[in-house]
């Protein structure tokens, strides 16, 4: 039987900032699309064995599993289904609005024309919204391992196919030997074209990361960041000009960027006043989701369901969300709360977590 807090969070309209395309596909999918593609591939074809191939040595691993279920997306319609497939999973776990991170690169460099590609997110972004309620938006991602061609390329389908779901400009991939400076041209393009600015930073390299991404990128959020936690200064930097962090602290330990949970610096970077959202990066290959990562996160924090709410909260006023759509979503989340405490009130139940 759920917990009071499981039940709360399950039942929580969210926000989710901080989610990859490929590394949402479901067990499922990703064995239908290795069972489609067998012979070409090392996926397993087996959900069950699946658990094991995502089971990571290190951040550079992951990068190689990670690839090899890119791979698997080889046709349109595979990028239909997979689309469509996260809008219905976010879904049930009542997400009302996600900024998927999406990377034409992958599949662009694999044969499938950028108009083929925004086509099919397009269609899927729409369809599951009608089907869900769900708004899905895009950033366009450069992969980082792929160097300079794969900027230039993003930027391309960026400008020039200008999908109508397109929000912001994102960079990914290893941190390690992929300085962010020499990415500004591509950003100041994209930034120029009024797509927002949300590089990963500090996941798996120190500080400086962080502010490259800032200074050269014109970061508005940060991808992860938590190795803000080692300099005060940045920290500070970020509560005053509210810079918020996407954290995915499951994925943070699954990446060994992080030794455990109790060892991450979620608590040490909210005690500074450092604006942050919970989030899953790649809840399939993690086998978390968002649900999950909200109940990590109170745990670590000690939150009450007030707690819980205002990190809901705190995801809706760092999106992108045009200034209506965020308030009625918080509205949304704040009668939800209210709901929710009056029904366990009537029903007689004793509130575990309480309200200060």
């Amino acid at each position: 039987m759920p917990s009071q807090l499981e039940e709360y969070i399950a039942g929580l309209p969210k926000a989710e900032l901080h989610v990859h395309h490929v590394g949402s596909a479901s067990p499922h999918i990703v064995a239908e699309l290795a069972q489609r593609h067998e012979g070409t591939t090392t996926v397993p074809t087996d959900p069950a064995e699946l658990a094991n191939f995502f089971t990571f040595t290190d951040f550079a691993h992951f990068v190689e599993v990670y690839l090899s279920v890119v791979d698997l997306i080889r046709t349109p319609e595979d990028i239909y289904t997979l689309t469509y497939g996260i809008a219905s999973d976010l879904a049930s776990q009542q997400v009302r609005y996600a900024e998927l991170t999406l990377t034409p690169y992958s599949s662009i460099v694999r044969g499938i024309p950028g108009e083929a590609f925004c086509d099919a997110v397009e269609q899927a972004r729409t369809d599951a919204e009608a089907a869900f309620g769900l708004q899905l938006r895009w950033c366009f991602d450069i992969p980082g391992e792929a160097g300079l061609q794969s900027a230039e390329i993003t930027l391309d389908a960026a400008l020039r196919l200008k999908p109508a779901g397109l929000i912001s400009f994102g960079l990914g991939g290893p941190e390690i030997g992929v300085p962010r400076p020499q990415y500004e041209p591509f950003f100041s393009a994209a930034r120029a074209a009024g797509l927002r600015s949300v590089p990963h930073a500090g996941e798996t390299t120190g500080p400086q990361t962080i502010w490259d991404a800032i200074e050269h990128l014109g970061a508005e959020r940060i991808g992860h960041g938590i190795a803000a936690a080692q300099d005060p200064k940045l920290m500070e930097y970020l509560r005053e000009q509210q810079i918020p962090l996407e954290i995915c602290p499951t994925s943070n330990v699954c990446t060994r960027a992080v030794e455990a949970l109790p060892a991450h610096p979620l608590t040490q970077l909210v005690q500074a006043g450092v604006p942050i959202s919970i989030n899953s990066d790649d809840p399939h290959m993690f086998s978390t989701t968002l649900n999950d990562e909200y109940r990590v996160a109170a745990e670590l924090l000690d939150l009450n369901l007030e707690g819980v709410r205002d990190l809901a909260l705190a995801a809706v006023d760092q999106s992108f969300l045009p200034t209506a759509d965020r308030s009625l979503l918080r509205d949304e989340i704040s009668g939800y709360h209210a709901m929710f405490l009056k029904q366990y009130i009537v029903q007689g139940h004793r509130l575990d977590v309480v309200e200060h």
